[in-house]
């Protein structure tokens, strides 16, 4: 089972950030992403938002990085982990747009991105970008099957559909990869339909862990129903972690303990048939982050099917 994590400090929600990202920046960024290169983490995942409102921002705060300009910063600064947008909302910009720039990100890193999207769900974003709030679910469809064509081998992608419709441009530098994975963000009927017929894997939006297994078995349906074979990458977002005991209150849901404690919490995951898992540690400072990074990489990893 795979492990990754969301970046700390480039999108700061009142949700999941601690108090001491405030004042973090690039450099904190660069640490934390190191360490978990170093500690065999499978990717760095960065969050999209354009345009905060101001009814949400004491909530989710305006604090949001690009993650095409984050992760291609990172992507420099590291060797192994891959980089995955948690979630690009794609319907917010032309699929030849996002193309051209995580097919960039892709060329660059030497084949580490790992593109994921979302429906979105701030109106005020949309609206402020000329973008269709009421069909956003409909336009990601397509924005899905658009991006398939247009990260594709092809100089000249082509893309014949409702809201969008090209041929005959090319775009170069193309993706290192031959095929850029597209996972599927959102736990909705629709977003679990969307990820079957249309990913290449599934990223649950914080689902318990009792509603998995439903989640789960719903996808692998749809999939066989409609002869849908191949790799699929199915998702969990775990409680928040602290490896060994805390000399803090970490809050009532955080696992903590010693690693073997950590590692069956996580196996529990792999039993309801999850491939990969993304994990956030509680920290109070970028030295205690990082030092949880590195001793799960070298206590919990191992321990893990």
């Amino acid at each position: 089972m795979a492990y990754g994590i969301q970046l700390p400090v480039q999108s700061q929600s009142t949700i999941y950030a601690e108090p001491w990202e405030a004042a973090a920046g690039p450099e904190d960024l660069l640490a934390v992403a190191r360490a978990a290169d170093r500690a065999g983490f499978a990717y760095l995942a960065s969050c999209d938002h354009v345009a905060i409102p101001r009814r949400l921002a004491s909530a989710m705060s305006t604090v949001w990085y690009d993650p095409v300009a984050t992760l291609a910063f990172l992507a420099a600064a590291t060797d192994r982990t891959r980089l995955l947008s948690h979630v690009a909302v794609v319907a917010l910009r032309h699929p030849l747009l996002t193309a051209k720039q995580y097919a960039t990100l892709d060329h660059l890193s030497g084949g580490r991105l790992i593109l994921g999207v979302g429906a979105g769900h701030v109106r005020e974003e949309f609206e402020a970008l000329g973008a269709d709030f009421e069909r956003r679910g409909a336009v990601l469809d397509e924005s899905v099957d658009a991006l398939r064509a247009a990260l594709g081998p092809e100089e000249f992608p082509e893309h014949h559909g409702k809201f969008y419709d090209f041929e005959g441009l090319g775009q170069r530098p193309r993706p290192a990869q031959d095929r850029v994975p597209v996972w599927v963000g959102g736990s909705s009927p629709a977003a679990l339909r969307r990820a079957a017929l249309r990913g290449d894997g599934w990223l649950p939006q914080g689902d318990p862990r009792d509603v998995l297994p439903d989640r789960i078995a719903r996808i692998r349906r749809l999939r066989q129903e409609a002869g849908i074979e191949g790799p699929f990458t199915v998702g969990a977002i775990a409680e928040p972690l602290y490896v060994g005991t805390p000399g803090w209150d970490v809050g009532r849901r955080t696992v903590s303990g010693p690693a073997g404690a950590i590692a069956e919490s996580l196996r529990a995951y792999r039993a309801m048939g999850v491939d990969q898992v993304q994990v956030r540690f509680r920290s109070r400072c970028r030295a205690e982050l990082v030092a949880q990074i590195e001793q799960f990489g070298e206590e919990v990893a191992p321990l893990l099917p």
